[in-house]
């Protein structure tokens, strides 16, 4: 069976960098979360540094930060901000909504847009100075509207410096941030809901000792409150899209609202007339404390056509064959017939003359 998501495999990857084009990185590269902003031939000029979660004394050993609050209920959280440079350095400190990207990345919006949900509801210092080679730890603020939705809601916090480069003889700004996700749950009615279409093409493999493939489209709609972790099989598939490796493993994890698409190429498959591929969707929700809970699976069928096309034109191109060879085996025995006939009339009309 193919898994496009490997359950919640790839879920609880570490450290999260957030960049200013490219989404959050997963945490397996995370154990420094480094970024150098900018080449320079003096190496103590590069500014690179470190952000996770933290409690007061300092990093605490989470990935990111996941919280329950009832709507109008704040809480208080920790970020640790470690220069690994060799110069003291400002950082900005802000928090914005998170999404995920196309890819399956986790992101935040950049600070030229504006916030309507979870970024909204964090308030943190601006900036924060931390010293070569040290550690701040800095507070920040949680608090949920009394009309809350049910349900998650994304956030992301950051610390950013600005640098100026130059590109075609004009000065450019770039904002580079490293930081990671605040998941919010608002405590009320959790309603996890996906919706799931497919369809299917078949593609012919023209050497007809060979069998054909065929390719599932699929999509997937979180249409519920609550952050969705989808684990897509179909029998003999491998997911040729997406964050996996190309084996079926890769997670489609979705917010409320996002909507994903993959794809899924099944091999070796005769041509056989109607061909029926059923896909399952095993579906979880992560609950804040980090159990997966998981819920009724969704399987839809995919019903197409794989003609036989290349055999049939060798039974066709057999057909012509026997049929010419037919026609032409009833033609040379007309000739023969008319032959033989004429050989008797001529000997008849012979015969007739010696008389």
């Amino acid at each position: 069976m193919i898994q496009l998501a490997a359950g919640t495999r790839g879920f609880w990857a570490a450290m999260l960098a957030i960049g200013l084009v490219a989404a959050i990185p997963t945490a397996s590269a995370a154990a420094a979360n480094e970024m150098n902003l900018m080449p320079a031939d003096d190496q103590s000029d590069t500014v690179s540094w470190a952000v996770r979660p933290a409690d007061e004394a300092g990093p605490d050993g989470r990935s990111w930060i996941e919280l329950e609050l009832e709507p109008g209920q704040a809480a208080t959280e920790h970020l640790a901000v470690r220069n690994l440079g060799k110069q003291d350095v400002t950082f900005s400190v802000t928090g914005a909504d998170g999404y995920f990207t196309p890819s399956g990345r986790f992101n935040i919006l950049p600070s030229s847009e504006e916030s309507v949900d979870a970024g909204t509801w964090l308030t943190v210092a601006p900036t924060v100075t931390v010293p070569a080679g040290g550690t701040a730890v800095v507070a920040f603020q949680i608090e949920v509207p009394a009309d809350a939705t049910p349900g998650d809601h994304a956030a992301g916090i950051a610390a950013s410096v600005l640098t100026e480069g130059s590109a075609d003889g004009a000065t450019v700004a770039v904002e580079s941030r490293v930081g990671f996700r605040v998941m919010v749950r608002v405590a009320g009615e959790l309603t996890p809901q996906l919706g799931v279409t497919a369809s299917g093409t078949y593609f012919t493999d023209w050497n007809p000792l060979d069998p054909g493939t065929v390719q599932l489209s699929y999509t997937l709609e979180n249409t519920g409150n609550v952050r969705i972790v989808a684990e897509a099989t179909a029998e003999n598939g491998h997911l040729v899209d997406g964050d996996g490796d190309g084996d079926g493993d890769g997670d489609t994890e979705l917010l409320p609202g996002d909507r994903r698409s993959h794809q899924i190429r099944i091999p070796q498959v005769w041509p056989v007339g109607m061909v029926t591929v059923p896909v399952t969707v095993e579906r979880s929700i992560v609950l804040p404390n980090g159990e997966v809970q998981p819920l009724e699976p969704v399987i839809r069928t995919v019903t197409l056509w794989a003609i036989p096309w290349p055999q049939l034109l060798i039974v066709a191109g057999f057909a012509l064959i026997t049929v010419a060879l037919v026609w032409r085996g009833k033609r040379s025995t007309r000739r023969i017939e008319i032959l033989v006939a004429r050989a008797r009339e001529e000997g008849r009309l012979s015969a007739g003359e010696n008389d």
